[in-house]
Formats: C-alpha cells, sequence, structure tokens
C-alpha cells in the first residue's frame, strides 16, 4: 500500500491538491484545495492510489457486490475501484435536485454495497447515495474515498475508508490569517462560477 507521504506527492505532482487562497462552494475560505479531477486524469497515478485504497476496502469489508458513486465526481473512482475489486460499478446522479439511479442501473435486494467517492467534506453526497441503498433494501457495508477532508465533521457516523486524510482548514471572509491576505482570491470547482 501507499505511504501517506507517497500519496501527498502524487496528489500535488497531479495538482490535485493546490496552495494559495480560495474561497469554497461553502462561502468559506481555505489556503489549500483538493480537485481529485485532476488526479484522475492521470490513468497510472489514479491506478496506483486506487489500488492501494482497494487493498484497504478489501481488508475491511471482504466482499462487495457493487460500488455505488454519486455523479459526477464520483464516476472515474468508482469506475477504477469496481474494476480492481472485480465487482460492478454503478452511479446515481441528480434529477430535479435528487440523487437517483438511471439509466437502467438497479440494486438487487440484499446485495453488498460500497459507497465510494472521490472526495468526502460533508459527506451529503454519500449519505444521499445510502438513501437509494435503503429503498432498494440492499445493504450499506460502508464508505470509501481517495480523500477525506473531512476533519470529523463530516455526517456519516460510520468509519470511512480513505486512502488519504487531509485536514484543510477554512476561514471564514472576516476572520482569515494574514497570510492569506496578501493572496488573491480564486473560486475553484464545478458549483463556483469563475
Amino acid at each position: 500500500m501507499l505511504s501517506y507521504k507517497d500519496s501527498l506527492k502524487i496528489l500535488k505532482e497531479t495538482k490535485a491538491l493546490l496552495e494559495g487562497h480560495f474561497i469554497l462552494s461553502s462561502g468559506f475560505h481555505s489556503k489549500e484545495y483538493v480537485q481529485c479531477a485532476k488526479l484522475l486524469s492521470y490513468p497510472k497515478e489514479a491506478e496506483l492510489i486506487c489500488n492501494s485504497l482497494s487493498k484497504k476496502i478489501t481488508s475491511k469489508f471482504g466482499k462487495i457486490d457493487f460500488v455505488l458513486s454519486p455523479a459526477i465526481g464520483g464516476i472515474v473512482v468508482g469506475y477504477e475501484i469496481g474494476r480492481q475489486l472485480n465487482t460492478q460499478a454503478i452511479f446515481a446522479e441528480r434529477l430535479s435536485g435528487n440523487l437517483v439511479l438511471r439509466r437502467g442501473f438497479s440494486l438487487p435486494k440484499d446485495s453488498r454495497v460500497l459507497i465510494v467517492e472521490d472526495v468526502i467534506t460533508t459527506g451529503k453526497s454519500a449519505l444521499e447515495c445510502s438513501e437509494i441503498v435503503k429503498k432498494n433494501d440492499a445493504n450499506l457495508i460502508g464508505y470509501a474515498c481517495i480523500i477525506d477532508r473531512s476533519d470529523n465533521k463530516v455526517l456519516i457516523k460510520d468509519e470511512i475508508i480513505s486512502q488519504i486524510k487531509i485536514e484543510i482548514p477554512i476561514y471564514k471572509k472576516d476572520e482569515l490569517p494574514d497570510e492569506l491576505k496578501k493572496i488573491p482570491a480564486v473560486k475553484p470547482g464545478s458549483r463556483n462560477i469563475m
């Protein structure tokens, strides 16, 4: 398995972990920003990270029937984890604001389902996926992600298996540390308009 140090190195080399002054979709400010899509755009590096995560998943959960991921951020990592675990990988997508299964995807009753994300911050999308598992009378066996940056403030009460856990302090606009005040702020991410 990859060490924390090696995983962090890969994240920085692929620019999946950026340093600067960022305004997050929540409105908070941060010195670091995680954009896992950058890592996933490098197949060999993503395979290394996901292989290490897959070993942790297998060790913790054993047999898995389905990997379920929320669109859009979880699709690639869910696919790669499913490939490495030799199991079916499906994804939920938004319809009228709610995550649902479409495209003919389904979860058979009593199947063992692992929810996989690229990054877990609040856990909101993962919990929405857990509702899909419950509605299908399947068994939620756990949660996994490449990067857990929840800082123990996550809505998920179960253990999250991650390749790397990163604590990234966030600040209100009127409580910025001096070093952040000196750097122009940027709004990255899929929910922010540049």
